[in-house]
């Protein structure tokens, strides 16, 4: 190999390790991204009811009624929808307001499902409470 070749190879090869020790530096210097926890949207139970009261009194929001579409983050219930359409219930401590577009559109993903249990439930029931004579 020519010396002048295998010296200007060096000297790419310098230069590029030192971008590199460059990009490295400016990585370190930004602050580091908080670690967020994984979000669990889900309907809630009547185990969720404590919680419920919870977010209310946070929220200065009177006590909750009806079903709920909830947003658990880390396993702790943050954030809250009515499915009939009220006013959301969310922890003022915590970042919430980007799980408020998740809630509603999961709100409205339940509304457009059908629901044949509950239809074939209803038909069963009046069967048996209207037999046929």
């Amino acid at each position: 190999m020519h010396p002048d070749f295998r010296l200007e190879l060096i000297h790419d090869r310098q230069q590029s390790l030192e971008e590199a020790l460059q990009r490295a530096r400016l990585l370190e210097e930004r602050p580091a991204q908080p670690f967020e926890d994984v979000v669990a949207l889900r309907l809630c139970t009547v185990q969720d009811d404590e919680a419920l009261e919870r977010l209310a009194l946070l929220d200065g929001q009177p006590s909750p009624r009806g079903r709920y579409v909830l947003a658990e983050v880390g396993g702790q219930i943050v954030a809250a929808l009515p499915l009939d359409g009220g006013e959301p219930l969310s922890d003022p401590f915590r970042r919430t307001a980007h799980l408020l577009p998740l809630l509603r559109l999961r709100a409205s993903q339940l509304e457009a499902q059908p629901r044949p249990r509950i239809e074939a439930a209803k038909a069963i029931a009046a069967r048996m409470l209207h037999p046929a004579r």
